[in-house]
């Protein structure tokens, strides 16, 4: 039963299948039939073909366009890419020659930088004049060597020529402090060299107890005064007073500065003007002096001195009068001149001879004294030039030149040379009245300059009192030279020279100064150092800068003068005498 229901189910699907078979191949008959006609069986279907194949056509073509332009956009960005890549490398390019330009162009600028320092420089050195011919040669030509090496650096340099530029930089800084020191140093001479002045420094003092304090306080004061020593100073400082008082003052005349000072604290008189270089006469004689009274006033009074030796020659044999005077401050001030040495130079026979005077030489002061005998430190209170013209009759000599130092020029001195080796004849410690305690040892020792002026200023702890204390400054006197002569001398000449410009004066011009180094610098020769000192037997007498008081005075032995006298008549004749001390 069942099998006969599946065998008509199954007729049924196949008649059905049969059925839309022939109503398929009779639509298509009818079909081809309306084509062979020219007929469609649907209208539309054709236009939906056309439509179909127009799309796709124009499906192919936008594609094809939008290939088109999306590999004309793809070139385009590419051609982009490599024009800014291209682009890139040209400005690389162009910032590498610009930086390359910009450090070549620096480089020449500081070769140009260097160029004119290096003229300067030779200019300067030019202009002191201390170097020869010869030595500004070497001088110019190894700084051209110099430049042509820094422009080499930077004009043939593949790169920026870094190690040109510091090394120009480096040789600019050198040329640049060479220059500023030489300058310094030029200077520091013209302060130093020709000096033609002395400095007389005239004050009013009054008791320490008195109420004034200024000179307009002294209107009604009576004043002390004297005019046996320095009559034209103390006419010159009374002017003064009165002009600032606007009054004649009243005056009472003493016949010594120390009467004057007695007067004033004896309350004689209520003021007194004196020449403040000629306090050490009064400090001898009263020591407390200097704690009773009080300066309220003071004027200076320059006075030129004529320099006879502004055209001598200094290739011919010539003395120079090296005076230490015993203040502080300013070194044209007239003062006791407590160290009083003479050097006799030859400089063919290139002999130094160094002659020592006792401070207490009891000699005439010429055109001052009048024939009246006095300490030759005294001389020191008219100024240099009459210390000089008492040593000229002492020695029968011609001293043309002069050199001044103070106190605090000779600390200055041997603290900027670094400190001295100096000999001493003896063991000895100096006393506070020297300015320092310095224990010294027999033989070499080394001083600063505290201590150097200590051991040039101690007499009381010597058995040889003046006479010793000589020695030692002929001691410290050769140290200077010698050390003046090593090399050190010349790495710290501008420093030396600056440090000590305030307090150093003489009479040599810059030409004459010039002239010397120059001879050393073309014979580099070695010295001869011959010391010797004048004397003569200790005694007390009326000293005419002193008014009656007797002092202490040396009276020269004329038997040492007459051996000084031979031996500068042995050196200026150009004997190199034995014994001498030679520098290194």
């Amino acid at each position: 039963m069942d099998q006969k229901k599946k065998r008509r189910s199954d007729q049924r699907r196949s008649s059905d299948v049969n059925e839309n078979r022939n109503v398929r191949n009779i639509n298509n008959s009818r079909e081809v039939s309306r084509r062979a006609k020219g007929k469609d069986r649907y209208p539309y279907e054709e236009d939906r073909r056309s439509a179909m194949r127009r799309r796709e056509e124009n499906d192919f073509y936008r594609s094809d366009a939008q290939n088109r332009r999306r590999t004309r956009d793809e070139d385009m960005r590419n051609s982009r890419k490599n024009s800014v890549n291209d682009n890139k490398h040209r400005n690389v390019r162009r910032r590498g020659r610009r930086k390359n330009g910009f450090s070549k162009t620096l480089g020449i600028m500081l070769a140009i930088v260097q160029f004119v320092l290096s003229v300067v420089l030779v200019v300067n050195v030019l202009f002191f004049g201390m170097l020869t011919d010869t030595y500004v040669l070497i001088l110019a030509g190894v700084l051209l060597i110099l430049l042509g090496i820094t422009l080499l650096t930077q004009i043939g340099a593949k790169g920026k020529g870094i190690g040109g530029k510091i090394f120009c930089l480096f040789l600019c800084v050198v040329l640049g402090t060479g220059s500023f020191y030489i300058s310094k140093i030029n200077n520091a001479f013209q302060d130093i060299l020709s000096s033609t002045k002395k400095t007389s420094s005239m004050v009013v003092a009054v008791r320490s107890s008195d109420t004034a304090e200024r000179i307009e306080d002294t209107r009604m004061y009576q004043f002390g005064v004297q005019y046996t020593t320095g009559s034209d100073q103390m006419k010159s400082a009374v002017h003064q007073v009165e002009k600032e008082l606007g009054k004649e003052i009243e005056t009472v005349e003493y016949s010594s500065l120390v009467e004057e000072a007695k007067a004033l604290l004896g309350g004689e008189v209520d003021a007194i003007i004196y020449n403040s270089g000629q306090a050490g006469v009064v400090n001898d004689q009263i020591p407390s002096f200097e704690d009773e009274i009080k300066v309220i006033y003071t004027h200076n009074i320059v006075v030129e001195i004529a320099n006879e030796a502004a055209d001598a020659s200094v290739e011919e044999p010539f003395a120079v009068y090296l005076s230490g005077i015993d203040v502080y401050g300013d070194i044209t001030q007239e003062s006791r001149s407590d160290v009083n040495i003479i050097a006799v130079v030859n400089p063919k026979s290139h002999q130094v001879l160094l002659v020592t005077t006792p401070r207490d030489f009891y000699v005439p002061i010429p055109g001052i004294s009048n024939g009246q005998n006095d300490k030759l430190t005294h001389a020191g209170l008219y100024g240099v030039d009459v210390s000089m013209a008492t040593l000229e009759e002492v020695y029968d000599l011609d001293i043309k030149f002069f050199g001044r130092v103070n106190f605090t020029s000779m600390i200055s001195i041997v603290d900027a040379l670094g400190g001295l080796d100096v000999e001493s004849d003896a063991e000895f410690e100096t006393g506070t009245e020297s300015g320092e305690v310095v224990y010294v040892n027999e033989g070499m020792n080394h001083f600063n300059g505290k201590q150097a002026l200590a051991f040039c200023r101690e007499r009381h702890a010597l058995p040889d009192g003046d006479n010793a204390r000589g020695r030692h400054q002929q001691a410290v006197i050769t140290a200077i030279i010698k050390k003046m002569m090593s090399p050190s001398m010349l790495r710290g000449a501008a420093d030396i020279i600056d440090s000590v410009s305030s307090g150093v004066d003489t009479n040599f011009s810059m030409s004459q100064v010039q002239a010397l180094i120059k001879t050393q610098l073309r014979t580099n020769a070695q010295w001869n150092i011959y010391s010797v000192a004048a004397e003569g037997i200790g005694a007390k007498d009326i000293c005419y800068s002193s008014g009656d008081t007797l002092l202490y005075v040396t009276i020269p032995d004329e038997t040492s003068v007459a051996n000084i006298k031979d031996l500068i008549d042995r050196v200026i004749a150009g004997e190199v005498l034995e014994d001498s001390t030679t520098t290194e």
